[in-house]
């Protein structure tokens, strides 16, 4: 897709959302370990604004952006989306959008394989922050 430097924080949180989730529900599948009634509420574990917070903490304490994700997380952080949801502070949720418009300009740029990269990561550090990765 041409221009996705130029596309606004909010559009590819849009996106990056839709593609997160996406790799959520394919890995609780594969995983097994989920029975059938309980694969929305273990999803939520990996979706909500406080879980990808964290993983954009350990991100930063790691270095594991590359200089342009870093500009592109920033952007993600500063964007106002003029409504935030009430089970979540302001912080929390420009950080889970700012986590969100990485993977969006990556899926949005065809980085396929440092977006599966980061989103293995990602499930990863839900899963050892959760204390237990079965349900």
């Amino acid at each position: 897709m041409e221009n996705v430097k130029q596309m606004k924080s909010l559009a590819l949180a849009y996106m990056g959302d839709a593609v997160y989730e996406l790799h959520v529900r394919h890995h609780l599948l594969n995983s097994g370990k989920i029975k059938p009634q309980n694969l929305h509420q273990a999803a939520i574990q990996f979706v909500s604004a406080v879980s990808q917070a964290e993983v954009v903490k350990k991100w930063k304490e790691r270095e594991v952006l590359t200089q342009e994700e870093e500009g592109v997380l920033r952007r993600g952080r500063n964007a106002k989306s003029g409504s935030v949801p009430k089970s979540t502070d302001v912080q929390t949720y420009r950080y889970s959008t700012a986590f969100e418009a990485v993977l969006g300009y990556l899926y949005l740029s065809g980085k396929t394989e440092r977006l599966d990269t980061l989103i293995k990561d990602a499930i990863q550090i839900v899963e050892e922050g959760s204390g237990n990765n079965e349900r």
